[in-house]
């Protein structure tokens, strides 16, 4: 299906949050909203997928929600979708939404695994890395973070990495396995502040990003769920 916007948007700024590593990208996007005014100017679903949505506060969260910032010109891409299977129709979509909009920038908020969590003398407070293609930018970012020289980036935001033709920038925070993880949350967000100025107050980033990885465990564990009880309908047509 093409994506369709309610609201004309011009050179944006795109932010994407996928549930890659530790949730970190749906819980950051969760904490934008939330903070800054937004109004929800689109969405998308892929049929490959079960059909399966979330209710929170007695309102649907759609899989893929594309909201938009008007004081700081900001496109934010949010989603509860688990991209396993889609990763590369998920980057044509964020594509199309580019070029649509004609966005002077694509971030990519996302968890990262460098294998410090495995080290039991690294310090408990994640760290923060980037990636970027234009150059010029790396002045600013390794101010607030490391260059990513080494990891592993699954799931939709490398499908962009590799399949996008616009500047783009991914911000990273080292994410332990197990899901999810809010302290790397918050890290993105402090950086992505950083990078761009959205002039977050940074004090009740943690307990918001708690309760946020509460309410998307559920979410996901109900979704989960819901498609395991289809799958097994499915088989039981079948014999």
């Amino acid at each position: 299906m093409k994506l369709q916007l309610k609201k004309k948007v011009k050179n944006p700024t795109i932010i994407e949050g996928f549930p890659g590593f530790g949730l970190v990208g749906t819980i950051a996007t969760e904490y934008l909203l939330e903070h800054l005014e937004c109004e929800q100017i689109g969405k998308f679903w892929f049929e490959d997928l079960p059909a399966t949505i979330a209710i929170h506060s007695g309102k649907v969260v759609d899989p893929i929600g594309i909201f938009y910032n008007k004081k700081y010109n900001i496109v934010i891409v949010h989603a509860i979708l688990t991209t396993n299977k889609i990763e590369w129709k998920v980057a044509e979509m964020i594509e199309d939404l580019a070029n649509q909009t004609k966005a002077k920038e694509i971030i990519c908020l996302e968890g990262v695994g460098t294998g410090a969590g495995d080290d039991e003398n690294a310090p408990k407070e994640p760290k923060a890395f980037y990636y970027t293609n234009n150059i010029k930018k790396e002045g600013i970012l390794k101010k607030y973070a490391q260059k990513l020289n080494e990891g592993i980036i699954v799931g939709a935001t490398s499908a962009l990495l590799l399949k996008s033709t616009k500047e783009i920038t991914a911000l990273f925070a080292d994410t332990h396995s197990q899901l999810p993880d809010s302290k790397a949350a918050a890290k993105l967000i402090i950086l992505l502040d950083n990078y761009i100025g959205l002039n977050i107050d940074p004090k009740p980033l943690l307990e918001t990003a708690k309760r946020f990885e509460e309410k998307l465990k559920t979410m996901l564990e109900q979704g989960n769920k819901t498609q395991e009880e289809i799958k097994k309908k499915q088989l039981s047509y079948v014999g």
